[in-house]
């Protein structure tokens, strides 16, 4: 997400959205609402969502992200979940090839501090460099970034005890979109899916989000994919995203999106004139989620501000 790029048009609310957001949030633990109907099932895995890192050389980003990594490592996680925007912005105008590699090569040396975790990422719109020279160079666009991050594909699925994963990529047609061809790859991925399989679906920029509705940024295609997740009513599904930097829970048609907070929170800096607190975004502080997902299908997603 873009500092302070504020639309505050006015906007008619999701019919049948229900929200859980940050209200006074204290630093601790923080749990968006639970979509297990309160019982408490077999857990299968718990797993750490870092997003909106925005990692560079300013404001010490690199030792306070890296101490955060250690406060989640205590937490006994399975792997990571990494939502993108992992660098601070490679996608200026004005960036050039040597402050880009400068930005990767913090971002390789903190990821070598948890190297023993699997991480799962997307793209965020802040990881590619589209002011190379041409098409062609090797840093350029998503490939670059991709490589950088581990990643097999753009958009991918996989498999762990049970609970199918998909990772989306939010960054076609100018941003906040999957376009015609991952939207088709979508359909076709969860219809082959067996009956009363767990989703968890991550993207970049929100599916579904309150957030959106006061400072913008969800998915542009959202009725499109609500109604793609509609058509399977026979699994739980649940997405989980970024990019705004606030934290909120919307329930639509029984699928469960949860935006989660930003790491950086106001971009490793103090805040602004609208910050609740020093470091936060609005009324979100900085901090990362922990999921943990039940056999029966149920997530619980748990906010943990952090003070780094």
């Amino acid at each position: 997400m873009e500092k302070k790029k504020n639309h505050n048009k006015r906007r008619t609310f999701v019919k049948g959205a229900v929200l859980a957001g940050c209200g006074s949030m204290l630093p601790g633990l923080v749990k968006a609402q639970a979509s297990d109907g309160g019982r408490r099932p077999k857990k299968l895995l718990r797993i750490a969502h870092i997003t909106d890192v925005h990692l560079s050389s300013d404001n010490n980003a690199p030792a306070r992200f890296n101490a955060c990594i250690d406060k989640i490592k205590e937490r006994k996680i399975d792997f990571f979940l990494n939502g993108g925007d992992s660098i601070m912005a490679a996608d200026g105008k004005d960036i050039g090839r040597e402050q880009v590699s400068e930005m990767w090569d913090l971002w390789k040396t903190s990821r070598n501090r948890f190297s023993e975790y699997e991480m799962y990422s997307c793209l965020g719109n802040h990881d590619m460099w589209w002011a190379a020279p041409d098409k062609v160079d090797p840093m350029y666009g998503k490939g670059y970034a991709m490589q950088q991050l581990g990643m097999p594909s753009t958009f991918y699925s996989f498999d762990k005890k049970d609970w199918h994963f998909i990772v989306l990529d939010s960054n076609v047609d100018g941003g906040g979109a999957l376009g015609n061809k991952q939207m088709q790859w979508l359909s076709d991925d969860l219809a082959k899916l067996p009956k009363g399989t767990p989703v968890l679906i991550m993207s970049h920029y929100p599916i579904l989000s309150a957030s959106t509705h006061t400072v913008g940024g969800n998915h542009k295609d959202s009725l499109q994919v609500t109604k793609i997740l509609y058509k399977h009513p026979d699994k739980r599904i649940h997405c989980i995203g970024g990019h705004v930097h606030l934290f909120d829970t919307v329930v639509y048609n029984n699928v469960h999106y949860y935006c989660n907070g930003a790491m950086s929170g106001y971009w490793w800096g103090n805040g602004d004139e609208d910050s609740a607190q020093k470091y936060w975004y609005h009324e979100t502080p900085p901090g990362y989620t922990i999921i943990e997902l039940f056999e029966d299908g149920a997530m619980e997603n748990h906010y943990h501000p952090h003070q780094f």
